[in-house]
């Protein structure tokens, strides 16, 4: 099940369990005379993310990976999976932290209404009206109506800030958006494309070859079905009764087809065609085959007015995510990241330095 706009796990897969998730992490020092309830892996400006919240994060991403259903946890399979994901996740963590904190400060809250709203379209979309039903869903997910409040507002105070102090801002010029069109123009262009019908007659081959009585006797049986067509019977009924091809379920319908993705013979003489015209019976490597031109569509290329909202959004979501990336290097030029975990600080440097080399080139 999943609920719309937050992460909701299945059984489809098996649990981790959660120290052999981090055993790269720092452990509790064997023998210290106070018991830690939780630990903490870095304070980012007074919030904390805990062992716990980050092990879920993780389980949460490993679980989308179908190639990890069967390992055990002292696979290496799974260590080598962790290795993967942590720094790039640790790194969304405290990204994540830093615009929650932006979405504060920009005076967003969740209120009643808002929260209400968005359990309602949750609870349709699931076709969980009963609120007995809704509530256990939460349970087999590890959720309570608090939990999930809380994940939908992090999510908004998120959304928010980024809305707010990035989105907001983004303006696509004329000039940018006819740079855009002029450099793809290939993305707003439909290539030429035909529909075929195809009956295929198969002439027999042995080990000795093909047999000269067969071939004719299979030229002979295209050349009277190519009769049948012309004399009116519909493609369709005769692909499905006496094609020997593959297309015979479906009525030797083939394509749409881009022109271009077919034999320079094969479109020479399409070229020559109408539509609904045959060909003659055409001698192929392994039998004989009769084609009608279905449907036919030239190139066409949108205009840049035509195409204009497209390129827009193309161009804004562009600009957007690397503006986006900017905006979160300046709230954290700002903040005060305190880390409580050397392997973890090691790996959130590495995906920061990998995000700014990918950045500036």
């Amino acid at each position: 099940m999943t609920f719309p706009g937050i992460v909701i796990m299945t059984d489809r897969y098996a649990v981790f369990p959660a120290v052999a998730l981090l055993a790269f992490l720092a452990p509790v020092q064997a023998g210290a005379q106070t018991q830690i309830v939780e630990q903490v892996l870095v304070n980012v400006n007074g919030d904390i993310l805990t062992k716990t919240e980050f092990e879920r994060r993780q389980v949460d991403l490993l679980r989308t990976r179908p190639e990890l259903a069967a390992v055990t946890a002292e696979s290496p399979e799974l260590q080598q999976a962790l290795n993967e994901v942590t720094p790039p996740l640790i790194l969304a963590a405290v990204d994540e932290l830093l615009l929650i904190q932006r979405g504060r400060e920009l005076g967003y809250a969740m209120g009643d209404e808002q929260f209400e709203s968005i359990v309602t379209n949750i609870r349709t979309s699931n076709n969980l009206l009963d609120q007995e039903q809704f509530e256990a869903a939460l349970t087999q997910e590890g959720m309570t109506m608090e939990t999930l409040r809380a994940t939908l507002e992090r999510q908004m105070l998120a959304t928010e800030a980024e809305r707010a102090d990035v989105v907001d801002k983004i303006v696509v010029t004329e000039a940018e958006a006819q740079a855009y069109y002029q450099a793809n123009r290939e993305d707003f262009t439909t290539p030429a494309a035909v529909t075929l019908r195809e009956i295929f007659i198969e002439v027999p081959v042995s080990t000795l070859g093909i047999n000269v009585a067969e071939d004719d006797a299979a030229r002979a049986e295209a050349e009277a079905i190519r009769a049948r067509l012309l004399a009116g019977e519909p493609f369709p009924r005769l692909a499905a009764e006496l094609s020997d091809g593959p297309t015979s379920t479906n009525g030797g319908l083939i394509g749409p087809i881009g022109v271009e993705e077919l034999s320079e013979s094969l479109q020479a003489l399409i070229a020559k065609m109408a539509v609904g015209g045959l060909t003659e019976a055409l001698r192929t490597p392994t039998g004989y085959q009769i084609l009608k031109l279905e449907t036919r569509t030239q190139t066409q290329i949108r205009t840049f007015e035509e195409a204009r909202a497209d390129i827009g959004t193309q161009v804004g979501n562009a600009k957007i995510a690397g503006e986006r990336l900017k905006y979160l290097d300046r709230l954290r030029d700002q903040a005060t990241i305190t880390w409580r975990n050397e392997d973890l600080e090691r790996a959130y440097a590495s995906a920061l330095a990998e995000r700014r080399k990918a950045m500036a080139g």
